[in-house]
């Protein structure tokens, strides 16, 4: 696929590290949807240690899970989004998680972060299948779509400021296994995707997007289920190529 612009290169970070998560397998997923566009240039990080690099893209897209960035690269993100950066966060990004007592917790330790994402992760039931809804009809991330069902982890956040959400689903199963495993219970609708504005720029977050390789939960379990959740759903693949559309500017 040509892009509208002509030679001139878009500068992509992706960093990608999920601990409990495939991240070979995701890592790969994403590089090929960004090599549909012949203009992205794409640097990959394991880590959030190269601000500069993230500070001198268009976009950055993360897919982590227990990733915590310093105080000083929480500013640096908060820095480059604000001067008009786009992220597209995709499913953990905003968790961090450590184990207390037999049971998951997920302590408040990067405010900064979070604030910046506009959503915290709490907690989690099991992956399940459910209904998604499209919220939004106007914005050309989600125009067009239809509502549909998917299997994923169904997540319990905390979110912050302004946020437009472009799609939601009903759940309230309680999330065994977590410290707070009945928040989130009481609503009546919890957001599957959003845009949250910071300063100049904006952040995109996706909650779906679970997978584990057969490796990827040791040393919980030593062999664990292959399991591709949203990832083998075509709509999921058509929400990531829109993301990335939208975070290098290209008309959709």
């Amino acid at each position: 696929m040509a892009d509208q612009s002509v030679n001139k290169r878009i500068d992509v970070s992706l960093v990608c590290n999920a601990k409990y998560h495939d991240t070979n397998f995701s890592r790969l997923e994403l590089l090929k949807l960004l090599a549909e566009h012949e203009d992205v240039w794409v640097r990959v990080a394991d880590s959030y240690a190269d601000i500069a690099a993230i500070k001198s893209a268009r976009l950055l897209i993360t897919y982590t899970c227990d990733l915590c960035p310093t105080e000083e690269q929480q500013i640096g993100l908060r820095e480059f989004v604000e001067a008009g950066g786009r992220w597209f966060a995709l499913h953990g990004t905003n968790a961090l998680v450590e184990l207390a007592g037999g049971k998951a917790d997920t302590p408040d330790k990067a405010p900064h972060l979070m604030q910046t994402l506009g959503s915290r992760f709490v907690a989690h039931p099991a992956v399940q299948t459910f209904q998604v809804q499209v919220t939004s009809e106007k914005s050309p991330l989600t125009r067009g779509l239809a509502d549909f069902e998917i299997e994923d982890e169904p997540y319990y956040c905390e979110f912050f400021g302004d946020t437009q959400v472009l799609l939601s689903a009903s759940y309230n199963a309680p999330s065994k296994g977590y410290a707070r495993s009945s928040f989130g219970t009481d609503r009546e609708s919890q957001p599957q995707m959003y845009v949250h504005p910071v300063g100049k720029g904006e952040v995109l977050y996706l909650m779906l997007g679970h997978c584990t390789g057969k490796y990827d939960m040791q040393p919980i379990l030593d062999v664990a289920p292959v399991v591709r959740c949203a990832w083998n759903y075509p709509v999921f693949y058509e929400l990531l190529r829109r993301g990335i559309r939208w975070g290098v500017g290209i008309e959709s």
